[in-house]
């Protein structure tokens, strides 16, 4: 069981009055401070477990709620760490970057309304992809989510994180259209249209009047979101698909680039993913199922998965969504580009309105299964993720790859990426697949992704998230005169929250109280 830590300048007795003074303002069944809870709360995947442990939790049920328990944080200058969920795995789940923190736990809030007419849904943090799934359904609403590879979680969090998916609304930060947000000193706002009451605009209106504050509180310490506007999808009249294989590492290259050319002009509107063999045998089986020696994989392991399952070195997954002609239209100008080309195979896929919906991320049904690659190498298996943002080229895709990978082989670590085109961009998106129990491996990592941050730093790319322990660092990559974007995060970080009670650390923005807890 996990013992009792303490953060910066906050004795047990301090802490012991902050305890009793959110019970009162809470109840006692919405305050956890006993060693299973802190147990509870840790990250699962963590490298090193003796870090990134919770003074305890409390769970508002509330904006209300939440404004008297930042109220009592600044009190007794105690840090909340808020959480949605606390399922984002592979970049600290519900743990806190300070051990000491109270985890802020927003799961009990969990209140959904839709207008279907716009679009539109506007949620409180605890919703659930599965959640809203299941509204959808139960109410007949014609509106489509996007989810993540993992929809265990939060669709307020997974925005707010800049996480994605796989239709045309899966950059899910940018569907945010109003925020209902508990500032550090406890004070209520809401963002855009909201700021003018009763407005019917809030989550419709893309702006308000000045300043736009909804990235803002994106990835940041700035404040407590308790509600979020977010844009769905209307269901579309058809779904087309293009699932392709491809036979060697270097097609990588050509694919990118005539993927890219197809995303500027936008007529592929969703992110493709393309994705090497392990993506899908990680989910399916076991390492030991392939290769009884922990060394690393043999080009006759390699060949065998992919005899096994029938897929390429790489695979890459396109989908139209609209009418049935525009769809049919568009995918046939992407298949036929790819005529002439070398593919290994390709599958065509059709949905259409009325028919029952496959279980997958591309028509966003929530999925959890790709978790299973956590147990790739056995043991107590986890997984973090290592995913820099670089041009959307095929030769600096290739490039990327190539040293990405021999920085896997060097340290003794399965490859495991895909890549991800944005508009103008590519995010590559890197599992480092661990057993917890294998202590030779775990030696590893750490020294592997401080490696492969040093690397894409080297070539001006940075990460767009990342796990706790690699907040600081990868905040250090973002260096721009003497890190002035740090220094700005900072300066509105210290006036906003000159206590520091929200988040501190989080994405290496530290309030100046405790800026000796930076890791250099």
């Amino acid at each position: 069981m996990a013992e009792p830590q303490f953060p910066p300048s906050v004795d047990a007795a301090s802490a012991a009055q902050a305890i009793k003074a959110f019970e009162a303002a809470l109840g006692a069944d919405a305050v956890f401070f006993d060693d299973l809870d802190r147990d509870a709360y840790r990250d699962k995947f963590a490298i090193d477990d003796t870090k990134h442990i919770p003074l305890g939790a409390i769970a508002p049920g509330g904006a209300e709620e939440v404004q008297a328990a930042v109220r009592i944080a600044n009190d007794y200058k105690i840090p909340l760490w808020p959480i949605s969920r606390g399922k984002n795995l592979g970049y600290g789940a519900s743990a806190p970057q300070l051990s000491g923190s109270v985890v802020l736990d927003l799961s009990r809030m969990r209140k959904i309304e839709i207008d279907e007419e716009n679009g539109v849904a506007l949620l409180e943090p605890g919703v659930g992809f599965y959640d809203l799934y299941d509204y959808l359904q139960a109410n007949k609403i014609k509106l489509w989510m996007s989810v993540p590879g993992n929809s265990w979680g939060s669709v307020v969090g997974n925005a707010l994180d800049r996480g994605v998916g796989y239709t045309t609304y899966g950059d899910h930060a940018a569907q945010i259209h109003g925020l209902e947000v508990v500032l550090p000193d406890g004070e209520l706002v809401r963002t855009g249209m909201g700021a003018m009451e009763g407005s019917p605009n809030w989550n419709i209106h893309p702006y308000g009047f000045g300043p736009g504050w909804d990235q803002m509180f994106c990835q940041s310490n700035f404040g407590v979101v308790t509600k979020m506007g977010l844009w769905m999808m209307p269901e579309p009249e058809s779904v087309y698909g293009l699932d392709m294989e491809f036979p060697e590492e270097n097609d990588l290259e050509w694919v990118v680039d005539l993927l890219a050319k197809f995303r500027r002009e936008k007529l592929v509107q969703q992110a493709p993913s393309i994705g090497s063999w392990l993506r899908g045998a990680a989910v399916l089986t076991t390492r030991s199922e392939w290769q009884d020696d922990k060394g690393p994989l043999t080009d006759a392991t390699v060949a065998a998965i992919r005899e096994r399952f029938n897929i390429g070195w790489w695979s890459a997954n396109i989908r139209f969504y609209g009418y049935e002609g525009v769809n049919a239209a568009a995918a046939k100008t992407v298949k036929d580009a790819f005529n002439g080309r070398k593919l290994q195979s390709i599958k065509e896929t059709a949905w259409r309105q009325g028919e029952p919906l496959e279980k997958s991320a591309w028509v966003g049904v929530p999925i959890t299964f790709p978790l299973q690659n956590a147990n790739w190498h056995g043991g107590r298996g986890g997984h973090v993720g290592y995913s820099p943002a670089l041009p959307a080229n095929g030769r600096r895709a290739l490039d990327q790859f190539k040293r990405t990978k021999a920085l896997y082989d060097e340290y003794g670590l399965d490859y495991h990426g895909s890549f991800a085109l944005g508009e103008r961009h590519i995010t590559n998106v890197n599992q480092v697949l661990f057993d917890k129990d294998n202590p030779d491996m775990m030696g590893r990592v750490d020294g592997f992704f401080r490696a492969l941050v040093a690397d894409a730093w080297k070539q001006g790319y940075g990460e767009y998230r990342t796990h706790l322990d690699y907040m600081d660092l990868v905040a250090s990559t973002f260096d721009f005169n003497d890190y002035a974007l740090l220094r700005l995060n900072e300066k509105v970080k210290n006036a906003l929250d000159p206590n520091g009670v929200i988040a501190p650390g989080k994405s290496g923005i530290w309030p100046a109280r405790l800026a000796g807890e930076r890791k250099q």
